[in-house]
């Protein structure tokens, strides 16, 4: 762990209350190998955009500063969208711990129908067609909203997600209006978006995507599918390609291997690449390669701006910050920042569980209905109810 988080933790540890309401200021990650369990909020980094991410954090950490030097929180999806980071008042040893999840009372409905978003990728696929082609990929998301007969506690729902080792799972406070209930996004990422310690940098994209099988056979063929997809390898080609050419001003050596490798959750199949680097200037903080990375192909396409403005016009629903960034950064300029998927925006008794799937060339409409249905089982167990793909409204 990283010096600054292992003194912070140790400082205040004291004053951890396990029984602190669940409305009180906490940010959660739980990585592979560590959590970070930040409590309180002593100061708030001044919102802003993407493009002027750097700045206000060179600034903030310029200032005398008490408490711990480390900022927690999340980018929206749109870089232009302000931001939401926020200094603790300290960190704490959470217990692991896991509950099970409740039986499930209340009503699920797709936001749009998969009818609506197969008519959506269609749209795009012609767009991507064109002569010329406007686009080489969009990725395109739709909503499940979970209506339910109780509060949701979102502390609880993120326990049940991490019961998954190969993913990081997150908790986050939103900004809402004052009269409103408190809102989180509660998640659990398979993705790395970027991670930065001294001057080697460290990205792990993931792009093409098969459902697991619960019958191992079965689970291994669609494995080795997933594996010899040239659609999906297209799809994966794109976001390793804008990561390395993001990366290339600020690292003198960049090592993205040839060929993705396969990555496995509990309920999907990717295609992952490691990407290693090092900084040209060890000063450059993990702000500035967030900025230059972030939205990547992964969850947005390429062209960014053309994608951008085909998710505007065809996605019903904002995405806020689904599909954004959620980490920590210290006052070294080092951090870890994940791709905000795989989650929910939890508000008293709903939930809205996102997922998207990248549209290419080769893509079908009925396939990437399919795939986001896949992509909702995660949230959908935890939350207690039935993870077969959702196709209109379902009551239980």
């Amino acid at each position: 762990m990283n010096d600054t988080l292992r003194q912070a933790s140790s400082a205040d540890d004291a004053a951890f209350d396990v029984n602190e309401p669940v409305a009180a200021p906490q940010f959660l990650l739980r990585m592979p190998g560590h959590t970070l369990d930040a409590r309180g909020c002593r100061a708030r980094l001044p919102r802003g955009g993407t493009g002027t991410l750097a700045a206000r954090v060179h600034a903030f950490f310029a200032s005398p500063q008490q408490g711990p030097a480390l900022l927690v929180g999340m980018l929206p999806f749109d870089p232009a969208a302000d931001d939401a980071l926020h200094q603790p008042q300290w960190l704490a040893t959470a217990a692991a711990g896991s509950v099970a999840p409740p039986l499930f009372r209340g009503e699920v409905r797709a936001e749009p129908s998969a009818a609506v978003y197969a008519d959506a990728v269609e749209q795009a696929l012609q767009a991507l067609r064109g002569e010329p082609a406007a686009l080489a990929k969009v990725v395109l998301a739709r909503t499940l909203r979970v209506q339910v007969t109780a509060a949701l506690d979102p502390r609880d729902l993120a326990a049940r997600l991490g019961r998954d080792p190969s993913v990081t799972t997150y908790l986050m406070p939103l900004p809402v209006a004052g009269s409103e209930a408190p809102a989180w996004l509660v998640g659990a990422s398979p993705e790395l978006l970027v991670s930065r310690r001294g001057r080697q940098v460290l990205s792990h994209p993931l792009a093409g995507s098969a459902r697991r099988c619960a019958d191992s056979a079965d689970d291994a063929r669609a494995a080795q599918a997933l594996l010899a997809s040239g659609k999906d390898h297209d799809e994966h080609r794109h976001v390793v390609e804008a990561i390395v050419d993001a990366l290339a001003p600020w690292c003198s050596q960049i090592d993205a291997p040839s060929q993705p490798a396969l990555h496995a959750t509990h309920s999907m199949w990717h295609l992952g690449t490691r990407i290693e680097a090092t900084l040209r200037d060890p000063a450059t903080p993990v702000a500035t390669l967030l900025a230059a990375l972030h939205p990547t192909p992964a969850v947005c396409g390429t062209p960014r701006d053309a994608a951008l403005d085909m998710i505007r016009s065809l996605e019903p629903v904002p995405r806020g910050f689904y599909a954004g960034a959620v980490g920590w950064m210290d006052a070294h300029g080092d951090g870890d920042w994940y791709v905000a998927i795989r989650c929910a925006r939890v508000q008293g008794s709903e939930a809205r569980i996102f997922a998207g799937a990248g549209i290419v060339a080769g893509s079908e409409p009925a396939l990437e209905v399919a795939e986001t249905a896949a992509k909702f089982a995660a949230l959908l167990t935890a939350l207690g109810a039935d993870a077969a793909p959702v196709i209109e409204t379902r009551r239980s």
